[in-house]
Formats: C-alpha cells, sequence, structure tokens
C-alpha cells in the first residue's frame, strides 16, 4: 500500500511528516510513503536518518498552501502545491491514498475537484472519532458542509455507518443525530425533516441524541451538519485539554500535591490518551472517490503516522466503494 504525504502540511512541516513517515514504514511492513514536497528541504530532514530507501520516496511540489489563503484562490494559483501533487498521485493511480495535515478546505476542494464524488453522493462530508465512556464514536459532519439539506445528513448517516461496519467492525451502528432534545419533534427544521428521512431507512437509528450524551456510547454514529460538528469538535477539544490543565493545577496546590501526582500519573496519562487527538491519526473524507485523509494541523508524528495507518486500512477495504453502494441502494439515491 502507497501512501502519498503532503510533507509540507501543517503547524511544524516537515519535520513531524517526515518522522510520522519513518515511525510507519517501522511499524507496518505494508505501507510505503511518498512524501510530497520541496524535495530539498526532504531530503535535508532525511540525510541523518537510517530507513530502508525503498520504501520512502519524494515527489517534489515547489508551493505550498498557507493556512490563511483562499481555498478558491489556491486552487486556481497553485497547482504545484503539496496538497494538488499528492492528490494527482492518487488520482494517477500510483498512491493508494492522501494524507495532509495542511490546510483542511483546500484537501477538502482539491479531493473533490480531482477524485470526484462517489456516484450518488450529494456532498461529501469530514468525519472524525471520539471518544466515549465505553469505546469511540464517528461523528459527521465537522466542517466540510456548514448549510446542510435534510438529505445530506441522511447520506452522512449512511456513510458513517458504512465507515463504522468496515472500519471499527461493528455490524450494526447505531446511528443518532444530533439534537437539542431526545424526542423527534425536537431540533430545527432540518433535524426534523432528517429524522423523519432516517425512519425509513435500513439503518440501525436510534433517534435523537443531545449533546451531553453524545460522550456516553449511546451511539456508534452521531449525525450533524458541519457548522454543528465543527463547534462540538472543537469544544470537546478544548474542554479535554482544560480538564487535564485543571486536574494537574488542583492536585499540585495542595500540600501532599506532588505525591498525589505521582500516584495518578498513570490514570491521568490514559485519560490523556483516550482523548488526545494524535490517537486517531486523522479524519476521512466519505463520499469522494478514493482515500483522502484530513490530520489536524497541530498533528505530531505519531498522529501521522497513525493517518497513515487510517489510510490504509482505508484504501485496502476500499471503503468509498462500499459507500457508493450503499449509497445508491438507498430510495433516496438520485443519480449526482
Amino acid at each position: 500500500m502507497k501512501i502519498a504525504l503532503d510533507a509540507m502540511g501543517g503547524d511544524h512541516a516537515p519535520s513531524v511528516n517526515i518522522e510520522g513517515a519513518l515511525e510507519t514504514i517501522k511499524e507496518h511492513d505494508d505501507i510505503d510513503v511518498i512524501l510530497v514536497g520541496d524535495e530539498d528541504r526532504i531530503k535535508s530532514g532525511l540525510s541523518s536518518r537510517r530507513y530502508d530507501q525503498g520504501r520512502i520516496s519524494i515527489t517534489h511540489a515547489s508551493q505550498v498552501v498557507e493556512m490563511h489563503e483562499s481555498p478558491s484562490l489556491a486552487i486556481r494559483k497553485k497547482k504545484d502545491s503539496s496538497i494538488r501533487i499528492g492528490i494527482g498521485l492518487v488520482k494517477s493511480g500510483a498512491a493508494d491514498a492522501f494524507v495532509s495535515a495542511g490546510h483542511s478546505g483546500v484537501v477538502m476542494a482539491t479531493s473533490l475537484l480531482m477524485l470526484g464524488k462517489s456516484e450518488g453522493v450529494d456532498r461529501p462530508a469530514i468525519a472524525t472519532l471520539m471518544p466515549t465512556i465505553k469505546d469511540n464514536f464517528l461523528m459527521l459532519d465537522v466542517g466540510a458542509n456548514v448549510d446542510c439539506k435534510p438529505l445530506n445528513l441522511l447520506q452522512f448517516a449512511i456513510m458513517g455507518s458504512t465507515y463504522c461496519r468496515l472500519i471499527l467492525g461493528r455490524a450494526a451502528p447505531k446511528v443518532a443525530l444530533l439534537s437539542i432534545g431526545e424526542e423527534d419533534i425536537k431540533g430545527n427544521e432540518l433535524t426534523k425533516e432528517a429524522f423523519k428521512l432516517l425512519k425509513e431507512t435500513r439503518l440501525n437509528f436510534t433517534g435523537n441524541v443531545e449533546g451531553k450524551d453524545i460522550f456516553t456510547g449511546r451511539a456508534d454514529v452521531v449525525v450533524c451538519d458541519g457548522f454543528t460538528g465543527n463547534i462540538a469538535l472543537k469544544i470537546s477539544e478544548g474542554l479535554a485539554e482544560t480538564i487535564l490543565k485543571m486536574l494537574k493545577r488542583e492536585i499540585t496546590s495542595v500540600s501532599t500535591g506532588r505525591i498525589a501526582y505521582m500516584l495518578l500519573k498513570p490514570a491521568i496519562r490514559n485519560f490523556k490518551k483516550k482523548t488526545d487527538y494524535d490517537e486517531y491519526g486523522g479524519a476521512p473524507l466519505l463520499g469522494i472517490n478514493g482515500t483522502s485523509i484530513i490530520s489536524h494541523g497541530r498533528s505530531s508524528s505519531k498522529a501521522i503516522k497513525n493517518a497513515l495507518r487510517v489510510a490504509a486500512d482505508y484504501a485496502s477495504k476500499r471503503v468509498y466503494e462500499a459507500i457508493a453502494a450503499e449509497i445508491k441502494s438507498d430510495p433516496h439515491f438520485r443519480r449526482t
């Protein structure tokens, strides 16, 4: 499995991406990495490292998309960007998947432009794994679509359920709709109409779920529009980090705090591991006719390594083809 990695994407590029690639080939015998970006900088980062040179290659890209740039302008003016070149490798068949911690809007738009949508998909969605007290769940959309129609939420549910079944191994994933109350009459016009559509499907639809309950493990897939999902994601990330900081501060503020902290350190470390986005790697762009994984801009080498693993799993199981088949089997299917 060959994965194209945007070496220039993210806050700490290219060093963490190079390190993530090296860690990947060390731990996964079935994954080779194509580093896409400034060839001189990549070679410099690899020069002092010992690795199997047959498993890491470089494809030069002369341009880098900065985080502040407009997606439309970047796509038009930076045709030799590491994002465009990397996705082009997937389109040509030279790579099986693409991973980037760079500009998520540009990754999404370029993936859509070059790879196209899966047949029947109205709008692709960004999906991310989040922790619960039991295991984890998939939330989508978390940022690709600010404004949605009921049909979009229906398709998000189908795509999310397919992903959970194939990647997480859950035979009949429980699907819930994020709303302001559990009753089917609660919510805005979007969620109420989406609720009606979801009830008519073959999905294991469990109804509405409130924000306070999404981390209890009541659902394997939580569906929402991209505006709501992105806010929920960012609040969750910030809250987890804040809780850890507050807990450490309160423990160390008491006289016996240092001893208490040493005793609690394993538990705190486990909590951090369960809530750390580095453990989940990257968010797949569901509904694209190929494999494109979006990683956090602050990704560490560990996050990149896990994103490459997710990409390889997604591509090898051809989840994008399964999604197209599920969408086409739905009564609401229409050719796009």
